[in-house]
């Protein structure tokens, strides 16, 4: 069972994973076998692919979904979650007698995290459900994955985007092998420092030479998310720039910055911005998205991320 069809196009179309966020906060990590008393408990909402939709659409892109959620009441806080935020979920399939994913997150004092996901009923996500969004993607701008979802349906939107001359951009978390062609169908990659290296296969290396070994494997660009240190992209052509990263004074946690960031950035490239001036968009997005609480409780509009880029305090 899929969602009513929109009329209107996406500027955006994210292949994503959904889940609920299950989330604790701890006094510290905790050792194998043990047993903590958590200060709260909170459910929101979470997956890398529905974080980044999120964050792109309060940016101000036309967003559309490609998606696999259960026939419970953690799919239907996904539908409702979509729907408030303007986000078209014609392509959400709904899977009969399946559970939707959760992730178990434990968060830390200093807004640090650790997660674990059970994808549930996005693991079924695959060619298919990407073939019957054919002609969305087409029209699209810009679309983005991550590696919440099967490689199978990652390759098989890439394959439509590079057919119809869209840009691809692909969050390489949690980080697993790639194949070739993936990442040479990918125009943009935003891993982080510890996944860069991981994907490189270059682990104690350094990011440069990491990114480079990605770029020789066909990748179009690298941004590497660097947290507080900000970000840093890398050319095939050898040009490369590092943005700093903004010193936010009241940081809650840091679950969803990058999926804020990817999702910063798809928006900006479907405006039609450059590279860099979408990076530096996106840094400062998921700057701001520190700042509240959960996944998505911080993700700002693009107002709000272009009044703290006036402010020019990065660094």
């Amino acid at each position: 069972m899929t969602q009513a069809a929109s009329p209107h196009g996406a500027d955006v179309v994210c292949i994503a994973s959904w889940n609920v966020d299950l989330v604790s906060h701890v006094p510290r990590p905790l050792a194998r076998g043990e047993t903590l008393l958590a200060q709260n408990f909170d459910i929101g909402p979470g997956g890398k692919g529905s974080n980044a939709a999120i964050a792109c659409a309060r940016q101000g892109a036309r967003v559309a979904l490609v998606a696999r959620v259960g026939d419970d009441d953690f799919g239907r806080m996904g539908l409702s979650l979509w729907s408030g935020e303007g986000i078209d979920a014609r392509h959400v399939e709904i899977a009969p007698g399946e559970r939707s994913g959760v992730a178990q997150i434990l968060i830390y004092p200093d807004g640090d995290n650790s997660i674990a996901v059970a994808p549930g009923a996005g693991a079924g996500l695959g060619a298919r459900q990407v073939e019957a969004a054919r002609a969305t993607i087409a029209g699209s701008k810009v679309v983005m994955a991550s590696c919440e979802v099967s490689l199978e349906a990652t390759l098989a939107a890439f394959r439509i985007a590079r057919v119809h001359g869209v840009r691809t951009l692909l969050n390489p978390a949690p980080a697993r092998p790639l194949p070739d062609e993936l990442l040479a169908l990918t125009d943009v990659l935003t891993p982080n420092e510890t996944e860069l290296l991981t994907l490189a296969g270059l682990e104690g290396a350094g990011l440069e030479e990491g990114a480079r070994a990605l770029l020789r494997r066909g990748t179009g660009a690298v941004i590497a998310t660097l947290g507080t240190a900000g970000c840093r992209l890398w050319r095939g052509d050898g040009a490369s720039l590092s943005v700093p990263g903004w010193r936010m004074e009241a940081v809650v946690d840091t679950v969803g910055a990058g999926d804020t960031f990817t999702g910063s950035l798809a928006a900006a490239l479907a405006r039609g911005e450059t590279l860099e001036d979408a990076m530096r968009c996106a840094n400062a997005a998921a700057a701001l998205s520190v700042t509240g609480r959960g996944a998505t409780g911080g993700m700002p509009s693009l107002a709000g991320t272009r009044a703290l880029l006036g402010t020019q305090r990065a660094g």
